[in-house]
């Protein structure tokens, strides 16, 4: 990912400058006037899903515990604030010792959320935690709408393996965590090699339609692709004509092809088509991948036809339509004191929150529940779970943080405990409702 770009993935080493300019000039006035040290915690949530989701899947956790021990504010980006007159010379010598020193507490990667869900909490000082405002919510938001389109994606596949192809239809860094994120919620490969290199997802590929175009014809093409990669490669069979195409393929590479990829057309009709072509030139055991503007619902239609795989690309880098998780980042806490925006529509509710979801004695999901840090905990039940993780420790990611594979798993445990009518992909309410308690 070249020398500046850090393991997150998200860009530079310092992640200082991936701010916005007015938690910097807050910081500033809040230094000039004292409040800056004030004991404050922020919550990141989101007040509603977007239209037609009945769940969320957090992801980007693990990236933001990176960003966060990654803000720094070193001589080059020094330099800049001084240069552009962003901050005073005051402020510019506070950034330049600033080391994240708080705590962050949060929902694990992976795991669902629903409206009101506290997925993150920042305690520290005013000035240790506003900083961090822009380059939280950039992280979660983006990479848990992409999460939580992969994991509607996965679920209609049933089982299906995904390639994740979306690279050349988002920003070259998004690309890398959209990669991971979709991952993480099911998806088997990316063609993203920067993602296969950083996180270690099993990567994919093989030809395009340029390449049948190189050659003078299409069995031309497919025998040195087959002469390179193996009678297990894929062919891509739609360049000219399907049904030639698919006998072409045959004929060079055999019967033990390892599969045909489809990539236009109607290619619910076109995979019977080819699945009954291919066993009757005896490739039974040849596969049928199918790609080309697929989404969540596409993909659940082609559930009964002979498809093997799917290729995934637009629809899940840009999440299936909603591009972000709505999360917001939010003071809820001064000096152990509750505050709360009062702003219609904007609402927040004060005082930090834990969360806690119940279960039937089937592991169904019933409520989550989310209460007052400060008073009583609700009794646990035999089936409840505690839902926020320590993330981090004054300032220190915490020892022995979930693993990718681990959130994987999460993400699968999580949606095997949504109600049935919560798993639809119909619009509907939230699978389960969020109770709020009061404090006593």
């Amino acid at each position: 990912m070249g020398a500046n770009a850090g393991a997150s993935g998200v860009g530079p080493v310092s992640t200082g400058l991936l701010t916005d300019h007015y938690e910097l000039t807050m910081l500033s006035a809040a230094l000039a006037d004292g409040t800056a040290e004030r004991s404050c915690v922020f919550e990141v949530f989101t007040r509603r899903l977007p239209d037609g989701r009945r769940y969320g899947v957090v992801g980007g956790t693990a990236r933001v515990v990176e960003a966060a021990a990654a803000f720094r504010f070193g001589e080059a980006e020094l330099a800049h604030l001084r240069e552009t007159s962003v901050v005073d010379e005051a402020t510019l010598e506070w950034l330049a010792a600033y080391r994240f020193s708080g705590d962050i507490d949060g929902y694990p990667e992976g795991e669902l959320f629903f409206p009101g869900s506290p997925l993150l909490t920042v305690t520290g000082t005013f000035a240790d935690a506003v900083v961090l405002e822009t380059v939280a919510l950039s992280i979660l938001n983006h990479d848990s709408a992409i999460v939580s389109a992969a994991a509607r994606m996965a679920g209609a596949a049933n089982g299906r393996p995904i390639i994740e192809m979306g690279s050349r239809r988002t920003h070259e860094v998004a690309a890398i965590a959209s990669a991971r994120a979709s991952y993480l919620a099911g998806f088997a490969t990316t063609s993203n090699l920067a993602a296969g290199s950083a996180y270690g997802i099993p990567t994919a590929g093989t030809c395009a339609h340029a390449f049948t175009l190189l050659h003078d014809d299409e069995r031309a093409a497919f025998a040195a692709q087959v002469a390179a990669l193996g009678v297990s490669t894929t062919l891509l069979v739609d360049t000219y004509d399907i049904t030639q195409g698919i006998a072409t393929a045959v004929e060079v590479a055999g019967t033990g092809l390892g599969a045909i990829r489809i990539d236009s057309g109607d290619v619910g009709v076109l995979a019977r088509q080819a699945r009954e072509q291919l066993d009757g030139l005896g490739a039974t055991e040849t596969r049928i991948v199918v790609s080309g503007d697929l989404d969540e619902y596409a993909i659940a239609s082609l559930r009964a036809e002979p498809v093997d795989a799917y290729g995934v690309g637009t629809s899940v880098v840009t999440g299936s339509g909603a591009p972000t998780a709505g999360m917001v980042y939010k003071l809820v806490e001064v000096d152990g004191r509750p505050v709360a925006k009062r702003s219609s529509h904007k609402e927040s509710r004060g005082g930090r929150k834990l969360a806690l979801r119940r279960h039937k004695p089937t592991g169904t999901a019933l409520e989550e529940v989310i209460y007052p840090a400060g008073g009583p905990a609700p009794e646990l039940g035999e089936h409840d779970r505690l839902l926020q993780i320590p993330l981090m420790r004054g300032g220190q990611p915490v020892p022995d943080l979930p693993t990718l594979e681990d959130s994987r798993t999460r993400v699968r445990k999580g949606l095997v405990s949504l109600p049935w009518e919560g798993l639809k992909l119909s619009a509907g309410d939230p699978a389960i409702p969020t109770v709020y308690l009061e404090q006593s």
